[in-house]
């Protein structure tokens, strides 16, 4: 770094380090919502780089999506110009885990991305290392007007920067020397920071596909107090297509109608050609190459030290914890339409160079094969996210937020929105507003979010639906109804955007009630009918909506004895059915909720002393005290507290 006489100066009020999927969320609802921004990058070029697989969306992963475009993100929107295939997954079972899923083209998405980025007001793209996060020592003192609904609702929500903790942001220091001034810094490294890639014996202290790590933020972050811990991920080979021998491959095919993840693109503009992804298995070939080279992988070599995702095991992994499974799958996705690259999904990898080429061309259609990019492990340093409030704020820094994979999760999709929430409250720390906190209760984000902070995860976060409690009212379908209030409430959605969700809702809401107050009676029209959809005959009258609980009818095919109905979006129609059908189900996990929401209102004091609270276990109070939850909600769900001292923190907060 140049000496102190460099005093070249800027002022912005946010600033956002790492411009990945969580860095560009975050900077576009920051300038969105009016914020002088700059965010940082160390290559412009590697703008929302995907940097492992090809594709956005996924189980679970789809929901997530659907939340940031309702929310007001980008993702959503950037991809549905960017796929070269899409296809909706798990079909065959229930709404609640239906999942979008798209083939990016990957320099298409990360050049339009940065295409949104650079016509961004109030946004500036810089391209350069941050060094040090300089902070101060926060003596103002904290007084709460009672008065003043906004500081009493401030107060209630035990959010740490009300309470003013020891240090706040004041600016960052860049490597060239240069201080910029800002109210609050938002940091998305992802697995740049203190980076290096292994492959085999051969370690280079790069970020990922090669590009300069991130290696003097760390100790500015240490010097802070934020604790930082190592992880690690990996990445399969990319093939040169043209030496791939599809014969020996089973096509996969993109759905023939294609739905769009954002609730703002027109259906019709995302009906084109789309490429193929194709299947094939490892065999006893190529495990019993990667059994004989153990030695020589640098996971099972000890020379990596950070954790690695439980749920995207590398294939090391794969062939020693399923010893019994004699293959695995492997997809071949395209990476783009102008490029030859196959990108090998199911095959990631640190073995050497000579083990690689030797274990993929045992696998069918891959004999021949010639390795473009090798595959790699990559370690990098993020925190664990106990530190932060769900408002991904750190708890001892006013100003300071953390998002995507440096706050210990994986995958674009996840990165993506807690860059989102990060930017909004960044912004609305700034502004000095309420933060915006989703629960688990209304959105996947909220269950995301509530993991990282209330667990202590020790591998790289990566979402699942099983991890919704109410993932039937959390539909990827219903995203828009669930969360376009909230992006309407900050200022990210528009209110044309917003009367069309409004709309929506009163016309799923009228159509619900006139079908269940439309009756039919056993004539020879509707036996007739059910005759012809193989249903069972009525013997008395029934509503229309009793009808359509029936698995074999839809509302589609119900129109042939409902001549009254109205002409309705495909949108609008599919909650109906989804509403009537799953109704008992759905009215369930309604009053499963309301119990939840009473758990969560209940707010615990920031200032609380736990050691006050008699009768608590010890292990109780070292986590109480270790995690600092906001609500009997939150402390219920930390590993080490029991029911039993949940109740014991109930009475002492009656009593108080």
């Amino acid at each position: 770094m140049l000496p102190e006489k460099n005093v070249l100066k800027e002022d912005y009020d946010v600033v956002i380090i790492g411009a990945g999927h969580a860095g560009c969320e975050a900077a576009l609802a920051c300038a969105r919502l009016g914020l002088e921004t700059i965010i940082f990058t160390v290559s412009v070029d590697s703008i929302a780089l995907m940097p492992c697989n090809p594709n956005i969306g996924g189980s679970s992963k789809g929901h997530l999506v659907r939340e940031i475009d309702a929310l007001g993100g980008e993702m959503g929107k950037n991809i549905d110009k960017t796929f070269i295939q899409s296809k909706m997954l798990n079909v065959s079972k229930g709404p609640a885990v239906h999942s979008l899923r798209a083939q990016a083209d990957k320099q298409d998405y990360s050049r339009s991305m940065r295409k949104i980025l650079e016509g961004q007001e109030h946004l500036t793209i810089k391209q350069g290392e941050v060094c040090e996060i300089i902070w101060e020592e926060n003596n103002t003192s904290f007084t709460a007007d009672y008065n003043n609904n906004n500081s009493k609702d401030h107060l209630e929500n035990g959010l740490s920067y009300y309470k003013n903790p020891d240090k706040k942001i004041i600016g960052v220091r860049s490597y060239t020397g240069t201080t910029y001034n800002c109210k609050a810094v938002i940091i998305c490294t992802g697995t740049y920071l203190n980076a290096r890639c292994l492959c085999g014996e051969a370690i280079t202290y790069t970020g990922p596909n090669g590009l300069q790590a991130a290696t003097h933020l760390s100790d500015s972050l240490k010097e802070m107090g934020v604790e930082l811990r190592r992880f690690k991920t990996g990445t399969p080979a990319r093939m040169d297509g043209k030496t791939i021998d599809y014969s020996k491959l089973s096509e996969q095919k993109g759905d023939t109608r294609v739905i769009p993840f954002s609730f703002s693109t027109n259906p019709e503009s995302v009906q084109k050609e789309q490429v193929s992804c194709w299947l094939t298995y490892t065999n006893e070939e190529t495990h019993k190459i990667i059994r004989a080279n153990l030695d020589r992988s640098p996971i099972y070599a000890g020379i990596i030290e950070g954790t690695g995702p439980r749920y995207c095991p590398s294939i090391e992994d794969k062939v020693v914890k399923f010893a019994d499974k004699d293959r695995h799958q492997v997809f071949l996705e395209p990476e783009g339409l102008y490029t030859d690259e196959v990108y090998v999904d199911g095959m990631s990898s640190s073995l050497p160079e000579d083990v690689q080429q030797a274990m993929y061309r045992t696998v069918p259609g891959l004999e021949n094969c010639r390795i473009v990019r090798n595959a790699y492990a990559i370690e990098y340093d993020c925190i664990n996210a106990k530190q932060l409030y769900n408002s991904l704020q750190f708890k001892n820094v006013n100003g300071l937020f953390a998002a995507g994979q440096f706050n210990g999760s994986s995958g674009y999709e996840e990165a993506a929105a807690q860059g989102l929430i990060a930017g909004i409250n960044a912004a609305m720390y700034v502004k000095d507003k309420e933060p915006l906190i989703l629960d688990r209760s209304e959105s996947y984000i909220g269950v995301l979010i509530d993991d990282l902070v209330t667990k202590d995860n020790r591998e790289p976060y990566r979402m699942m639906t099983s991890k919704a409690e109410y993932r039937l009212l959390l539909r990827q379908d219903n995203a828009d109804l669930r969360l376009r209030k909230y992006g309407y409430k900050v200022g990210l959605v528009s209110q044309p955007v917003y009367d069309k969700v409004c709309e929506k809702e009163r016309l799923i809401s009228e159509e619900v009630t006139r079908l269940k107050n439309t009756f039919v009676g056993a004539s020879k029209e509707v036996l007739s009918y059910l005759d012809s959809v193989g249903s069972t005959p009525l013997t008395t009258g029934v509503s229309l909506a009793s009808l359509l609980g029936r698995p074999e009818i839809n509302y589609d095919n119900l129109s042939a004895i409902d001549k009254e109905r109205p002409l309705l979006p495909d949108d609008v129609k599919e909650q109906v059915e989804i509403e009537i059908r799953y109704e008992g189900y759905i009215e369930r996990q309604k009053k499963q909720v309301e119990h939840f929401k009473k758990m969560e209102s209940r707010k615990i004091p920031v200032d609380i002393d736990y050691d006050k609270v008699l009768s608590l276990r010890i292990e109780a109070r070292q986590r109480l005290k270790e995690f600092k939850p906001l609500s009997i909600g939150q402390a219920s769900r930390l590993s080490g507290v029991s029911p039993a001292d949940v109740s014991v923190l109930l009475i002492y907060l009656e009593k108080k």
